[in-house]
């Protein structure tokens, strides 16, 4: 099954086509719709990674507030 998102901006590439199939090519992909399905997926790998990275501080920074209010010294 195809993605109407990646048909979509193929489409709409115009002057920019032949770029980004010598791109396509020069990586070793056999198609553009190819190419830009592992563009699309590196995308958003990369989003999942910042999103855990946000959780693990927010989840430290939170850790660190309850471990300043335990504190029976102060």
């Amino acid at each position: 099954m195809q993605n109407q998102e990646i048909i979509q901006i193929i489409e709409n590439l115009k002057g920019r086509r032949d770029y980004e199939e010598k791109k396509a090519l020069k990586l070793g992909f056999t198609s553009l719709y190819s190419y830009f399905e592992d563009k699309f997926s590196k995308q958003e790998e990369l989003i999942e990674a910042k999103k855990k990275d946000i959780e693990e501080i927010k989840s430290d920074s939170e850790l660190k507030d309850k471990e300043k209010k335990t504190c029976s010294c102060c």
